[in-house]
């Protein structure tokens, strides 16, 4: 329990049993910090387990397909484009889209170095709407 606070009540064990809980529910790991901190007045996982959030999720095979933060964008182009199909000369729109959807590859080819997305896995916009909708 190296550098734990000292109003932290629970143990290693717990937090970490919290997190697994919290993420079988369906929350996304920055969720899962603001409850934490919220809620049990848990500042930081690592801090108290010495292991970080996706290490405690990747142990119990819980750790999301796409990572949160890709997932977030992917969100936003799809909204965009959604938007975009229902006023098609919002050229300031389309513009955002391009950039994000460009944002989007940046991320995918630095998840795949990195190997959290599979070698093989590409950004369309059919494959974000499935995976946004589903």
């Amino acid at each position: 329990m190296n550098g734990t606070p000292n109003w932290v009540e629970l143990s290693p064990e717990d937090v970490e049993k919290l997190v697994v809980d919290l993420a079988k529910k369906g929350y996304p790991p920055s969720r899962i910090g603001i409850i934490l901190r919220d809620q049990h007045g848990i500042p930081d996982v690592k801090q108290i387990t010495g292991k970080s959030m996706m290490d405690i999720l990747r142990a119990h095979n819980i750790k999301p397909e796409v990572p949160e933060d890709l997932m977030n964008i992917i969100r936003k182009a799809v909204n965009l484009h959604e938007h975009l199909e229902r006023n098609p000369k919002d050229l300031v729109s389309k513009r955002a889209l391009s950039i994000l959807e460009s944002r989007i590859h940046r991320l995918v080819k630095y998840y795949r170095r990195r190997r959290v997305l599979p070698p093989d896995w590409r950004y369309t916009r059919e494959r974000a709407a499935l995976l946004v909708r589903g």
